[in-house]
């Protein structure tokens, strides 16, 4: 239950230490309207816990508390980081058009290359094993492995090669 006199004393308090406090939770979160959101919703706690503070000397340590606290808990939700924009950011990576295009071609690609260059580079490259590993799934040494890698991939590149200078040229490259 609120006395009549809490409300006096609160506001007293809310305008000697408001400076201080919007300092700290502007150090907090980094943003000037963040921090007037953050002090006013440390204040609004306070405030509900007023009647319980005993000794209003430790109510200025209690609020920065609380600012720490809620700006932490403000800081794991997934929406803090947004950032409202009035214009949208350019595309800073590679289109997903052109990747799964890209993607395509690969595996295309892979698809000419011989059945054992063809594992040793997906077991390599797209499962992430090491040479050694990939040497056991295969039954060979890891010798054979490099060797495999490097044959498919200089096949792979090749064909690779074909495809974009037909794309590029619009005309099959034929050999006499």
């Amino acid at each position: 239950m609120r006395r009549a006199s809490d409300v006096p004393a609160f506001s007293e308090f809310v305008e000697a230490r408001s400076p201080s406090l919007f300092r700290t939770a502007y150090l907090m979160v980094g943003d000037h309207q963040l921090a007037q959101d953050l002090l006013q919703e440390a204040l609004v706690k306070t405030l509900i816990a007023w009647p319980r503070l005993r000794d209003h000397a430790n109510v200025e340590p209690y609020t920065r508390r609380i600012i720490v606290t809620t700006s932490i808990s403000w800081r794991r939700r997934r929406s803090f980081h947004e950032r409202p924009s009035s214009t949208l950011p350019e595309p800073s990576g590679p289109d997903p058009a052109e990747a799964t295009v890209t993607h395509d071609a690969v595996v295309v690609a892979l698809l000419t290359v011989p059945p054992r260059q063809r594992a040793a580079i997906v077991l390599r490259y797209y499962q992430d094993l090491t040479e050694a590993q990939t040497a056991e799934v295969m039954g060979c040494s890891v010798g054979a492995v490099k060797s495999q890698v490097s044959a498919g991939l200089k096949r792979l590149r090749g064909s690779l090669r074909q495809d974009f200078d037909e794309t590029v040229t619009g005309e099959r490259e034929t050999t006499s």
